[in-house]
């Protein structure tokens, strides 16, 4: 059975990973996936990932997360905002800065998938793939 939201699987397994103080998630590959883990990544939410595949199975990335010196996780909370059953669409003068900048939404533009910061910068808007603090 196929499944139908990719990127809401993979935000819940990073949800999952965190509850359960896990050092590491590892989830299926795929491109926009590898994109919203290296924003996750240059924005501090993360330590590092990793694509890792055998010969036999399919590719998968390994994210290892980040936590703070009192064993809370940086991810507070991932949400996804937008749905295969609503999508959900920001205009790019509409970019405003998650928690007073304290988290960020990743958004899939025209020029690619990037940070809400980036989206400013750039002037460019998209589809909200998820919010993160």
């Amino acid at each position: 059975m196929s499944m139908t939201d990719p990127i809401a699987d993979m935000l819940t397994r990073i949800r999952n990973a965190n509850m359960r103080g896990s050092s590491e998630v590892v989830i299926p590959s795929s491109k926009i996936k590898k994109s919203i883990a290296e924003i996750l990544k240059d924005e501090g939410f993360i330590e590092d990932w990793e694509v890792s595949s055998d010969e036999d199975s399919f590719p998968e990335i390994k994210l290892q997360l980040k936590y703070l010196n009192d064993g809370q996780p940086v991810i507070r909370k991932i949400k996804r905002e937008s749905k295969p059953g609503l999508r959900v669409y920001l205009k790019s003068n509409d970019a405003k800065p998650v928690l007073s900048g304290q988290g960020i939404s990743i958004i899939t533009t025209s020029k690619g998938v990037m940070s809400d910061r980036k989206c400013r910068e750039e002037k460019v808007g998209g589809e909200i793939l998820c919010t993160v603090w």
